[in-house]
């Protein structure tokens, strides 16, 4: 059965430019090693394989040598084509079941925006190898869940880097992301990943959900324009309030392209939980505004307003005569607390 791929070109709004990604849509569930073979054969940055599911689809990420658990340009380009391609309707989310959890795409006028996880390093210790490697020294040394983080003395340094890439191989992560402060940007980065079979990424979504909470920490604030000095090289928008990637998408060809800039973030679902726990925190206010709760008074009270109620219907039973001073007397005896007699 013929296949088709389609190939997006992430994060940039221009073809040939940006980071390229493939997309295949698989009727079933297909082996890693064949998914393998045709990610070498595309020989792109990442190639996506989706398979569907009764909640949305399955996602995997493959780059020529290796599986990975978190792909950023990827996603967008499977959200991309699904819709373009009339696998899910406009407006409709997209569900993405990964190795790194749920991630879902939903349009946003122009912008596609994910549901990603934010990333965040903790200090680490430069291993041995990394500052040779890089030919620059470190200023900072961070590590995550998948790469090393590591602070140049200026943009300059970072744009310059013509790292040994045989060495940044054996280290025991997936890349190497390097930044600085930049001139016109909050700050430049670049990606480089020898070891998953990607020298330098064009531009990495990811390292950006690591990017972010870096820089928010020392900049003081949560938005940020940034750029990848790749040879491709793309501009990429930073929001750290929540993981969400948004981006543009441009078509120019049969196949498909797509520009995208990215925000990472906080959890969609979450934040959507919380706004509809605030609103039934509204209403119930409201509700208790119109219609104030009577007051509840001690047991000893209670029992009191009991026994002169009880009272009060006695009088009426042996006093008929006087209708009107009873019901005075009664209810001046309960008061308007009583929630026997409402009086």
């Amino acid at each position: 059965m013929a296949l088709s791929i389609t190939q997006v070109d992430a994060f940039t709004d221009k073809p040939f430019a940006g980071n390229p990604a493939a997309v295949c849509l698989l009727p079933e569930e297909r082996e890693a090693s064949w998914m393998q073979a045709v990610a070498l054969e595309m020989n792109l940055a990442e190639t996506a394989f989706l398979v569907r599911r009764p909640d949305g689809f399955a996602l995997r990420w493959f780059t020529p040598a290796v599986e990975v658990d978190l792909c950023g340009h990827a996603t967008l380009a499977s959200a991309h084509a699904l819709w373009e391609e009339g696998h899910l309707r406009p407006g409709e989310q997209a569900r993405f079941h990964t190795r790194s959890g749920l991630l879902t795409a939903d349009q946003i006028g122009d912008w596609i925006e994910l549901d990603f996880p934010a990333k965040p390093e903790q200090p680490a210790l430069a291993p041995e190898g990394l500052e040779e490697a890089l030919g620059a020294p470190p200023k900072y040394v961070g590590r995550n869940a998948f790469d090393y983080i590591v602070e140049l003395d200026s943009e300059q340094t970072v744009r310059a880097l013509t790292p040994n890439l045989a060495l940044l191989a054996k280290l025991p992560v997936r890349g190497v992301i390097v930044t600085s402060r930049a001139a016109n940007y909050d700050f430049v980065s670049r990606f480089f990943a020898p070891a998953s079979g990607i020298n330098e990424d064009p531009v990495t979504g990811s390292a950006h959900c690591c990017l972010g909470p870096f820089w928010r920490s020392r900049l003081n604030k949560t938005d940020f324009v940034a750029y990848q000095a790749s040879p491709r090289g793309g501009a990429v928008r930073v929001r750290h309030v929540q993981p969400v990637l948004r981006g543009r998408r441009r078509r120019w060809l049969r196949h498909g392209t797509s520009g995208w800039l990215l925000r990472a973030n906080r959890s969609a679902d979450r934040v959507r939980r919380a706004e509809r726990r605030l609103l039934r925190r509204r209403d119930q206010r409201r509700g208790r505004e119109a219609n104030p709760p009577r007051r509840r008074l001690p047991n000893h009270q209670r029992r009191r307003h009991v026994q002169r109620h009880h009272l009060g219907l006695r009088l009426q039973r042996h006093c008929r005569k006087q209708p009107q001073v009873l019901k005075r007397l009664h209810h001046g005896l309960c008061r308007d607390v009583c929630r026997f007699c409402r009086g």
